[in-house]
Formats: structure tokens, sequence, C-alpha cells
């Protein structure tokens, strides 16, 4: 349940998180946008003026109307004979005639020379392009009645391609975003009379680097839109990271209850069951037989001591405290099978020890070996399904270690199993095994121990064959 619940709310976060970063993203993009539309050059007036003075007797450019007037009042009278005779033949005609006077103000373009000294007499500070475009031309062979030579929304077919674009012909200039906020003048120019021309064009100046610029203008608000995010997600990580810290002490008080069943059960099974024996009349009358029985009882009874004493390290489990004295792992193991039994009494399984080490005397806590050795044989008897079960108990010697090992016919374990058994309430749920009782915390505290005492512990194991623990123990 705890698990889950961290979960969701992790998932709430990111989500929450998500959507508030979309949020501050649309507004600021919508502030980007809105920026963009009303960013006006403060230099537009000035290069409305001065653009308007160059061309107030003039078409697109000084000397724009020269050249027009050379191509369209020098073949008007042709063109009108070519209009009057064949519509077809006229389309023709004019293209070629508009392509010749567009490439030629094309060459006669002074707008870059015009700009740089309006730029330099008016002491403006930006870096400055522009668009010289031509949008449409006309023609009157009677007053008032224009006939089209050229329209930006079409296409034409036998004017230069190279400059044609949809916002019209480009005289000149490097402005490549045509719009109407970087418009500067647009002017229709004619005459209602007959026999005479009509051309609209438009003058686009804009700063180099447009983007960049207006992205620069934003960046307060970029900043602050940015600190309100992370100031968020810092409150977040705290709120986190306190509501961690209480689901701790919360699992602390929880493993304090777990830790208890678990570690208390085995010697309290112990004397429960000595106990009973003793009850037997025929077991009480004879000394020889109580005696044994006491002792189980007495060492168990000191266990609970112990267990009682040291609860709290086994439940928070951030270090063990040992308390080392030197003894002799025979004499351990067979006081530790020995009341084992007695657990197992009416049960079908055989526990056997095997005594071949010829050095057995090791240094290390008494009480954490017995909870090492305990725990693995509890894990060596549910986790086995077989009718009969058998766990045998080896202990071996060499120059630099002392072996324990403790091999059973159980269910074994999957590579996958052998990863996580050490972990804390780990149980892996298999068929045949759902009814088995446990906490997952019994070779968790195995782990701990064999650390704790710098030992080391290997698992061999194949799934349905049985398992082997190997405690190792330098000398």
């Amino acid at each position: 349940m705890v698990r889950y619940s961290t979960t969701t709310h992790k998932i709430i976060a990111t989500v929450s998180f998500l959507i508030l970063s979309s949020v501050q993203f649309f507004l600021l993009y919508n502030t980007y946008e809105l920026k963009d539309d009303h960013f006006y050059l403060a230099e537009q007036g000035i290069l409305n003026n001065a653009y308007t003075k160059a061309v107030a007797n003039d078409k697109i450019m000084p000397g724009g109307q020269r050249i027009m007037d050379c191509y369209l009042a020098g073949d008007m009278a042709l063109m009108e004979q070519t209009w009057n005779r064949d519509h077809k033949a006229f389309d023709i005609l004019v293209q070629k005639i508009c392509d010749s006077a567009f490439i030629a103000l094309k060459n006669a373009n002074n707008m870059d020379s015009l700009l740089a000294r309006w730029v330099a007499e008016n002491h403006l500070q930006r870096d400055l392009e522009y668009a010289l475009l031509v949008e449409r031309v006309d023609i009157a062979f009677e007053p008032n009645k224009y006939i089209n030579l050229y329209d930006k929304s079409k296409k034409y077919s036998l004017i230069d391609p190279v400059i044609q674009s949809k916002n019209g012909i480009r005289i000149g200039g490097t402005l490549k975003e045509i719009a109407f906020r970087n418009l500067v003048s647009f002017y229709g120019v004619g005459s209602p009379a007959g026999h005479s021309s009509r051309v609209e064009f438009s003058f686009h100046v804009d700063i180099r680097n447009r983007k960049a610029t207006i992205l620069w203008l934003m960046l307060p608000t970029f900043l602050l839109s940015l600190f309100s995010v992370l100031s968020v997600v810092l409150l977040f990580f705290i709120t986190f990271r306190n509501w961690l810290r209480q689901k701790k002490l919360s699992e602390m008080k929880s493993d304090f209850i777990n830790s208890i069943t678990h570690e208390f059960h085995t010697p309290l099974s112990a004397i429960i069951v000595a106990n009973k024996t003793m009850q037997n009349e025929k077991v009480i009358s004879t000394r020889e037989k109580v005696q044994p029985l006491t002792e189980v009882i007495q060492r168990q009874a000191d266990r609970l001591k112990i267990l009682i004493s040291q609860v709290l390290d086994i439940t928070t489990m951030n270090r063990i405290s040992l308390s080392k004295e030197e003894f002799a792992v025979h004499n351990q193991l067979e006081e530790i099978l020995l009341d084992y039994r007695l657990k197992l009494t009416g049960t079908n399984v055989e526990l056997s020890l095997q005594k071949d080490a010829e050095r057995d005397s090791v240094r290390a806590d008494r009480f954490w070996f017995t909870t090492i050795i305990l725990n693995i044989l509890d894990n060596a008897v549910k986790y086995n399904t077989n009718e009969w079960k058998e766990i045998k108990v080896a202990i071996f010697d060499d120059k630099k270690s002392l072996y324990v090992i403790i091999r059973d016919n159980g269910m074994g374990m999957t590579a996958e199993i052998k990863k996580h058994v050490f972990e804390k309430f780990y149980r892996h749920v298999r068929s045949g095994s759902e009814t088995i009782k446990g906490l997952g915390l019994g070779l968790f505290y195995v782990k701990k121990a064999i650390e704790a005492h710098n030992w080391e512990i290997d698992i061999t194991s194949v799934e349905g064959e049985g398992s082997t623990f190997t405690i190792s123990i330098p000398f």
C-alpha cells in the first residue's frame, strides 16, 4: 500500500509539473507572439520620411520612373495594337516587357547606398536589412480603364523566376520575412489619363535577427517564469522529502512489530515445545530427561532477553552492534540444531550435522551467528514442498577460512530470485508457495549480520532441486 501511494504521489507530481510547464510555455509563447506583432522599429518613422522624399516625384526608387516609362510608355502603341488584335499574344508581349523592366530596375537599384546614408545621417544604431518590392503593374489605353500587366498573386512563366516571390518582384534587399509589421511604406502611383501606367510598390525594413532581439527583450520575463517554476519544484521537493521522512518513521514502527513477530517466534516455539515435553509424566519423573529440557528453556529465554535489548537495532538496521567472543563453531551448531529439532518435533524434516573442520574456533557475535543459522534453516523448511525434507549442515576449513554450508532439497531459486533474495521484505510468491507465511525479513537480517562481521555468503541453487548457502568466515 505504501509503495502504491509513493508511486501515485510521484505520478501526480509529474503530471502537475508538466501541466504547469505547459501553461508557462503557452503564456510565454503568446507573449512572444504579441511582442512580435507589435514590435515596431523606432526608426520606421525616420525611414518612412526619408523614403517618401526620395520617391516623391518617382516610382519605386530614385530613377525608377524613368526606367518604367522607358519600357511601358515606349511600347505603349505596340501593346495597344496587340491587345486589340490578340489577347493571348498580348499576355506574352507584356510578360517580356515587364521582365525587361524589372531586370533593369534590379540592375539600377540604389537603395543599398540610400539606406546606408539614412542610417548614418540619423545616427541609427540597429543593424538593418530591407526589401524593395513591386507588387502590381497596370496600364490604361483609355482613361480609368486599367489592364493588369503584373500581379504578385500570379506566377508568370516568362518573367525571371529568381526575382518572383509571393510578395512581389524583389528589386533589392536581403530581408526574407516580409510582413505588415516591417512595412515602412506602400505606394500606388499612377494617372487616370489614357495611355498611362500605374505601379504599386512597397518598402520593408527590419532589424537583422529580429527573433533573437525580441527574445533578448523578453529575457526578464523568461527568468521570472523560470524562477517561479523552480520555486514550485523546490517547494515540492522539500515537501516530498519531509513526507518521505514521515513515511520512513511509519515504516520503522511497522518494522519494529514485524521484527518482534519474526525474531521472537523461534525461541518461543522452542520454549513451548520443551515445556510441553516436560509435562509428560514419563519425562518429569526422570531427572536425566528433565535437565536437557530446562537447559533448552534457559538458552531460549536468554535469547529472548538479548532480542529485547537489540530489537531497536534489528528494526532500524542502520548498524549492528557486535559483541564478539571466542567460541567453537562445532559446539555452537550442535546447540542450535538441538533446539531447532525440538521445534521440528512431529514433522517430516531430517536435520543432520557434519563436522569436518580441524580448526573451528572463531571470534564472532554468538547471538548474530545463531540468528544467521536459524533464519537460513527457517527458509529451508518453509520453501520445501517435498514430502520428506532434508537439511544438511556441514562445516570444514582450509588455511584461510572456516566454511559453514547449509544444503536443502527444497524448491530452489532462479537467477532472478537470487538477485533479490537478500532485499528487505522480498518474498517471491509462485505456484506451491502461496500459503507460506513470512515477512521477507529473514535473509535480510542474514545479509546484514554477514556484512557486519565482514564475512561472505554465497548461494548455489537449481530450481526444483534445492539450494546451498555457503558462509565464509576468514580466520
